[in-house]
C-alpha cells in the first residue's frame, strides 16, 4: 500500500527510453526560404518550390533522400496543394427588369380588426425595414416585415397609404400602386 501512495500525484521520468532515437539536431530551413520551418513541415509552405531547392543545393545527400522520398511518396503525381484564391470579389446583383408595381390588400384579422398588406416596395429597391418602421411611425401602429417583399400594418390605412407612398418615396409613382381590395390571408 505505501508503494502505490504516491502513483498517482506525480510522473515519475526515469530517463530516455533504450529503443526510442531521440533526435540531436532538428534542421531548419532559413528564415528566407520558408521562415524558418523544420524541414520536415516545408512541404505545406506556400514556398515549397523554393525550399526544396535550397535542401538539394545545401543539404547531404542522406537528408536529401529523406526528405525528397517522404515528399514524393505521397501520390506518385506532383502533389496537389491548395491554392490561394486572390482578392475577393463582390457580387452584385444584376437588376432585372421586373414590373414596378407596388399592390395594397387589406384583410381580416378579427372581429373588427384589420390589417393592411404592402408589397412590392423591394422592386423600387426601398429597404423594406426603414419603410415599416416609417408606417408605423406615421401611422402609430405596428408594422412588421414578414415575407421577402411583403410589410403588414396593423389597422385599415389603405386610403392614406397612397399619398404616404408618393410623399415619403418620389421615385414611386401613383398610377404604379394598385388596390387589390379586402383579400384572405
Amino acid at each position: 500500500m505505501a508503494d502505490t501512495e504516491n502513483d498517482g500525484q506525480f510522473i515519475k521520468y526515469n530517463g530516455p527510453v533504450d529503443c526510442v532515437h531521440y533526435p540531436v539536431q532538428v534542421l531548419y530551413c532559413p528564415p528566407d526560404v520558408c521562415d524558418g520551418w523544420p524541414l520536415e513541415y516545408c512541404e505545406y509552405h506556400p514556398a515549397f518550390e523554393k525550399a526544396k531547392e535550397w535542401v538539394e543545393k545545401n543539404l547531404s545527400e542522406d537528408v536529401k533522400e529523406l526528405l525528397i522520398d517522404s515528399t514524393a511518396g505521397e501520390s506518385g503525381d506532383k502533389k496537389k496543394r491548395q491554392t490561394r484564391g486572390g482578392k475577393a470579389q463582390i457580387k452584385t446583383k444584376q437588376k432585372q427588369d421586373v414590373e414596378k408595381k407596388i399592390t395594397l390588400s387589406r384583410s381580416c384579422r378579427g372581429k373588427k380588426k384589420f390589417v393592411t398588406v404592402v408589397s412590392g416596395l423591394s422592386t423600387y429597391e426601398i429597404d423594406l425595414k426603414v419603410a415599416s418602421k416609417a408606417f408605423g411611425s406615421r401611422f402609430a401602429c405596428g408594422s412588421s416585415v414578414t415575407g421577402d417583399d411583403e410589410i403588414v400594418i396593423q389597422g385599415d390605412i389603405k386610403d392614406d397609404l397612397f399619398d404616404f407612398l408618393v410623399e415619403k418615396w418620389p421615385q414611386i409613382d401613383e398610377d404604379t400602386i394598385e388596390d387589390l381590395g379586402d383579400q384572405k390571408r
